[in-house]
């Protein structure tokens, strides 16, 4: 039997955790846009240079982008993954600032909550290298 670290690049539990990351991106990016637009105000740091509300629009059509390639674009499973994980690591400043500036969101509402949540933010990378095997079928020298 096949181990998940060793299945195959297209084997169905990648398969399934690919399509599953498809969906979240995609229905995380909608909700930038539609009802979670003030939550996911509460991320973008108060130091970064530009107002919230185009962060958190250009972010979700981001995501809806990412969140599409992962659920259709199967051959194109490596770029996607290394995208994707590229993604998650450039909005984790965002999950940092929540925590140091005390901002509320998504039920983040004590500093303890918000720490918990930045050690989830790496299973989002390898998540995503994982599903598409992005990590495994990297070009190597």
């Amino acid at each position: 039997m096949t181990s998940l670290l060793d299945a195959p690049p297209t084997s169905r539990p990648r398969t399934v955790a690919r399509l599953a990351l498809g969906a979240a991106l995609a229905y995380a990016g909608v909700s930038h846009l539609t009802f979670a637009r003030e939550e996911f105000s509460a991320q973008v740091p108060g130091w970064f240079p530009v107002d919230d509300d185009p962060v958190v629009v250009v972010s979700g059509i981001v995501e809806i982008g990412l969140g599409t390639a992962l659920l259709a674009w199967a051959r194109g499973r490596v770029p996607v993954g290394w995208v994707v994980a590229a993604f998650f690591v450039a909005i984790f400043p965002g999950n940092i600032a929540q925590y140091v500036e005390g901002n509320d969101g998504f039920g983040l509402d004590t500093d303890t909550k918000r720490l918990v949540r930045l050690f989830f933010q790496p299973l989002l990378v390898v998540w995503a290298l994982w599903a598409t095997a992005a990590w495994r079928d990297r070009p190597r020298r």
